[in-house]
């Protein structure tokens, strides 16, 4: 295993206090319990946005802290959720009065985790609305979930429910329009090779020279079915059908199409990915509106990608377009 590390065991700790250094005007590090914010302080009467989860995926959920997405992200140990002494003080520290969103991908130790903070914020007075991201149409149950995963839809959610807090929007209209994106976007994912945490030193899991997974998840958890590899268009085809037959897309929908890398792939070949899934949707007579393509939703340096595609309104498509900066997403400001 090479890796640029120091400590296996201190990989959290510098990488989100690099994050910090790097992006200073942006951000603010809170190193013990750890949690990152915005740099601003909290505006009066608007809602707050918290989300987090295991590292391993940056630049999710530290990287889109920042105007018009998050106020806060909290992260955990490598693929691990952060706990409530995370999370609660990082809610407390972002609420201006107008009350909290905590945007949570469906893995049970998040979904416990965020729950229990949730109460407790409450608790100290503070309103808090929870918003369950479950995009992932390859696996209804897996080791880490009850129901389907939370994954690259994530990023959508995030960045459309922080367009409506930004505007002024109430706790009840923020938490309604993300709820909204999670109704209308799915994903599956493929991953050519695993990954290696770090303090565990070997693979998650091994895939031969000829094979790939279609259907993982981001932490690497078994898919739908381990095949013999295929060309580019013919690994689309697979990530893209359910997803579009699980949202009944149809023509005359508007979608945004969002081709997410898992760490390890070049944008090169995200692009192939990308101009194939734009064709299939054209066939079907959808409209691609708006797009992403990129290394969002990473699971360490895994060689893969996703698929999601979000069937958009006019709301949605203005509040993607609305101004936003963080370290990994910024246009508009």
């Amino acid at each position: 295993m090479k890796k640029l590390i120091n400590d296996p065991r201190a990989v959290v700790d510098e990488s989100v206090e690099g994050l910090g250094m790097a992006h200073a005007d942006i951000v603010d590090v809170h190193p013990d319990p750890k949690f990152v914010v915005r740099k601003a302080a909290p505006v009066a009467g608007k809602v707050a946005l918290v989300s987090g989860g295991g590292s391993g995926h940056e630049p999710l959920h530290a990287g889109f802290v920042g105007l018009g997405m998050l106020d806060a992200a909290v992260p955990g140990a490598v693929f691990t959720s952060p706990t409530p002494d995370q999370i609660i003080p990082a809610t407390v520290a972002v609420d201006s009065g107008a009350g909290v969103v905590h945007i949570v991908k469906n893995y049970t130790g998040d979904v416990l985790n965020f729950e229990t903070a949730a109460e407790m914020a409450q608790a100290e007075g503070v309103r808090v609305r929870s918003v369950l991201v479950n995009d992932d149409v390859a696996v209804e149950d897996s080791l880490y979930t009850a129901g389907r995963r939370g994954v690259g839809g994530t990023v959508l959610v995030e960045k459309i429910a922080g367009a409506s807090a930004q505007r002024g929007d109430d706790l009840d209209t923020v938490t309604a329009i993300a709820e909204r994106v999670v109704a209308n976007v799915r994903t599956m994912g493929v991953a050519l090779s695993g990954c290696t945490v770090p303090h565990a030193g070997t693979p998650s899991f091994e895939l031969a020279d000829d094979e790939i997974e279609i259907g993982i998840g981001i932490h690497g958890e078994p898919g739908r079915h381990r095949i013999p590899m295929e060309s580019a268009d013919a690994i689309t085809d697979r990530l893209l059908e359910p997803v579009l037959e699980d949202l009944g897309i149809a023509s005359g929908d508007q979608v945004l199409l969002f081709v997410n890398g898992m760490g390890g792939t070049p944008q090169s070949e995200l692009y192939i990915v990308y101009r194939r899934a734009a064709q299939v949707l054209a066939e079907r007579g959808a409209t691609v509106e708006r797009s992403l393509v990129g290394n969002y939703v990473t699971s360490l340096e895994m060689q893969g990608c996703s698929v999601s595609v979000l069937r958009l309104d006019d709301e949605m498509t203005r509040l993607w377009d609305a101004p936003v900066h963080t370290a990994a997403l910024r246009w508009g400001a």
